[in-house]
């Protein structure tokens, strides 16, 4: 397969999905750019958008939603036609299609196809026959299922785009560092003392952790850490949230929905002791920050947990049968993976954990 790629200079890479996704994707996308030295293009979705402007390996960002993946709203026929021709008229070497492995990439191939890019890389359930020149059948999840990293990383290496280094990182401009800090301090926050994230947003119903459980978590741990603040975060439409957990939880605690663009957010979860979160853009932005972490994870894809930082995971099953999945490839996974049904967990477990590795990152600053 490598062959047919060694002397690419332009590339194209798809993943038409939510900032996390090519977070995941980006170990496989930096060692594309090691590989070929080449310029690197990323089409993805608004939300994978912003995700891009954090990763130095990508030179240029293309944006579009596509109607065959999950978005609230999507492109136009129009738009689909002349992003087609942009992407004729840029004349790419090669186009690698990074999916989960619930997804088709037949849509996304056909586009490449009809703009004329001679090469075309992806997972593949069904033969795609002349759609892709270089076709890795998706053996994922009925034989094996790998974390998102290493299933990209897997695919970037059939073109010998090899490496040893699979961290996820991520490059945050000073200046959104100091605009955070200041835009934390006019809600409230002391930037001088210690605060940990609660991130309750979630961008699918089947991933919610109560209400009444963050507060609960919430109070106890400001009982139990009198010198610590809470950050409730979110996007612009998680604002009613977070503003309620605020009021809820009272004293030492400020709501920052909407406050934040994801560079400076991922200043904040730089400065955080500790980050709690369901399994969304947030707790990879934390893992890639190297940040303590702890997990409410709906069981909803075995692929995305945590990757490379230290973290306690607490799974649970999703709550209600009319919000799981019509797609026959995750119901498979439903079905083999999570039979069984998994409470929520006990406030006092997830305290534990919080304390557990509160603890443990003040014994390593005092060892350093």
């Amino acid at each position: 397969m490598m062959d047919n790629w060694s002397h690419c200079t332009n590339l194209l890479i798809i993943r038409p999905d939510n900032i996390g996704d090519v977070l995941m994707s980006s170990p496989a996308i930096r060692a594309i750019k090691r590989r070929f030295g080449s310029k690197i293009t990323l089409l993805t979705s608004e939300a994978g958008a912003t995700a891009s402007t954090l990763l130095p390996e990508v030179d240029e960002t293309l944006v579009a939603n596509f109607p065959w993946a999950k978005h609230d709203s999507s492109v136009s026929a129009a738009h689909l036609s002349g992003l087609m021709s942009h992407l004729k008229s840029a004349a790419f070497d090669g186009c690698i299609i990074f999916t989960v492995y619930s997804q088709n990439p037949l849509p996304t191939a056909m586009l490449a196809w009809a703009a004329g890019i001679p090469r075309r890389l992806a997972y593949c359930r069904e033969n795609p026959y002349e759609l892709l020149t270089h076709w890795v059948p998706d053996d994922e999840p009925y034989a094996r299922v790998r974390h998102q990293v290493v299933r990209d990383l897997d695919l970037a290496e059939r073109i010998g785009a090899y490496t040893n280094d699979d961290r996820i990182t991520l490059t945050v401009p000073d200046d959104a560092n100091v605009q955070a800090m200041v835009k934390l301090s006019r809600v409230g926050v002391d930037v001088g003392r210690p605060f940990v994230i609660f991130h309750a947003a979630v961008s699918e119903p089947k991933r919610v952790f109560p209400l009444e459980r963050w507060v609960a978590l919430a109070r106890r741990f400001l009982i139990d850490h009198p010198t610590q603040q809470v950050l409730f975060t979110g996007g612009s439409a998680d604002r009613v949230l977070t503003d309620q957990l605020c009021r809820l939880c009272g004293p030492r605690t400020f709501s920052v929905g909407g406050l934040l663009t994801i560079a400076e957010f991922a200043g904040v979860i730089r400065q955080a002791a500790l980050v709690v979160s369901v399994n969304t853009a947030a707790m990879h932005l934390a893992a890639a920050l190297g940040r303590p972490l702890v997990v409410l994870y709906a069981l909803t894809n075995p692929q995305h947990t945590p990757w490379r930082c230290p973290h306690v995971l607490f799974p649970y099953s999703v709550a209600e049968k009319s919000l799981q999945s019509r797609n026959e490839v995750i119901r498979y996974v439903d079905r083999s993976l999570y039979r069984e049904k998994v409470n929520l967990p006990a406030t006092d477990k997830v305290l534990d954990a919080i304390n557990g590795l509160l603890n443990r990152q003040g014994e390593s600053q005092l060892v350093c």
